[in-house]
């Protein structure tokens, strides 16, 4: 068994020491048993609304806890026997939906062992300055503050020490960072209130009241995982359309979102300039080297490209190392200076890549042709053809020697 596993039965063990050790207990209580059913119950209803986040072989609930106020109504047992309950309710839960992890059960006595010790820290801090705090203005409410504040950092502590001791985390920042960042300010806050309002309901046998700030807690937090589920929808669907448009090596748009922008940019009426832009000599840089140090010409390359690119231009990797540029709203001078500028950058400098334990300078040209019309209805050339038209000029390019611009002006035709 690993550390972490032995770690995890430990927390366990040492809870069930604290609960059978303590002298305040209702176990059988009636007001203590109906509280458990209430809490165990709004728990269970309240566990499909967490958010949860993965460290490595970890499991982070970020969900709202009530262990606070039972805790300190009921003692470390009555705390003991309500996480038995409730994580095991959870276990088996997840066992019928086929949702549960490998170490589920080991898991699960973590879970008791972390959240009974911490319920039972809570109840001893507050039970030794609740006389200091009652006279003092909101000293209640800031005890509790107080009181979540030192039980999610012994949790977070706990976690801390599982995730180093399974090795999800080697370093004494990532240990930290994990400590610290369970919580902030307005967490600790909303955890407060809520169990401190629950712990007085209880206390008061406001058991009406106590089931509505329940039913409360669970509507607001379903409509809040409502709105976190369409925002994390709409954050996976925009993701999915980025890497669907986005050319995964530079980073720039592909050829599928160029044919995109063709379409909508077809009838548009804007003067645009068409480029076509090819690394001359690409597959003599291949062979030379290999295709790690050609990827890195062709990344420098689009850095390059789009260092020149202005407000509404759109830049595309069109084909292995063809760019495409739309450069909009501009005269044709103004084109053939901005891709002047692009050859005057590229002369001036080279890639710097590892090729076989060195690190090489590569020099590198490239060829442009530049197609300038306007897109607009009735007029005898479309996007695709202006496209056609470019390519050929690129070539153009290539035949009188690379390294240049050869373009077209069709305005002026």
């Amino acid at each position: 068994m690993s550390k972490a596993r032995l770690f995890d039965l430990f927390l366990f063990v040492a809870s069930l020491a604290v609960a059978l050790g303590t002298r305040h207990a209702v176990v059988l209580d009636s007001t203590y048993l109906k509280a458990l059913i209430f809490y165990w119950a709004f728990s269970s209803f309240y566990f499909q609304l967490r958010i949860v986040t993965r460290s490595g072989n970890s499991t982070i609930d970020y969900a709202i806890s009530y262990t606070s106020s039972f805790g300190i109504f009921a003692g470390p047992l009555g705390t003991f026997w309500f996480e038995v309950l409730y994580r095991f309710t959870v276990f088996f839960y997840k066992k019928k939906t086929k949702t549960s992890d490998p170490g589920e059960l080991l898991d699960t006595f973590y879970n008791i062992g972390s959240f009974t010790l911490g319920g039972s820290a809570g109840y001893y801090l507050y039970t030794s300055l609740y006389p200091y705090a009652a006279q003092l203005p909101l000293g209640y409410w800031l005890l509790f503050l107080l009181v979540v504040c030192v039980t999610t950092l012994l949790s977070s502590g706990f976690l801390t020490i599982t995730c180093a001791l399974s090795g999800d985390i080697t370093t004494r920042k990532e240990a930290m960072n994990m400590l610290l960042r369970s919580r902030n300010l307005l967490d600790f806050s909303k955890v407060a209130l809520s169990n401190a309002l629950l712990l007085r309901l209880l206390q008061m046998g406001k058991w009406e009241m106590l089931i509505a700030l329940f039913l409360l807690n669970y509507i607001v937090s379903i409509s809040f995982y409502s709105k976190s589920q369409s925002a994390q929808d709409k954050f996976e669907r925009d993701k999915f359309e980025q890497m669907a448009y986005r050319d995964f090596l530079t980073g720039t748009f592909n050829r599928a979102h160029m044919d995109k922008m063709m379409q909508e940019l077809n009838h548009s009426g804007e003067h645009i300039g068409i480029v076509v832009a090819d690394i001359d000599r690409f597959k003599k840089i291949n062979d030379t080297y290999n295709h790690a140090v050609g990827d890195r010409v062709i990344t420098h390359f689009a850095h390059t490209l789009q260092a020149h690119m202005q407000d509404e231009d759109i830049l595309f990797r069109s084909g292995g190392e063809e760019f495409t540029m739309f450069l909009r709203h501009k005269s044709f001078l103004d084109c053939r200076v901005q891709i002047q500028g692009i050859l005057d950058t590229i002369a001036g400098h080279s890639v710097t890549a590892e090729y076989e334990d060195q690190t090489i300078d590569v020099e590198y040209t490239a060829s442009f042709g530049l197609y300038y019309y306007q897109a607009a209805p009735g007029q005898k050339t479309s996007m695709e053809k202006a496209y056609v038209y470019a390519d050929q000029l690129l070539l153009e390019s290539k035949k009188l020697g690379r390294n240049r611009l050869t373009s077209t002006n069709e305005l002026e035709a």
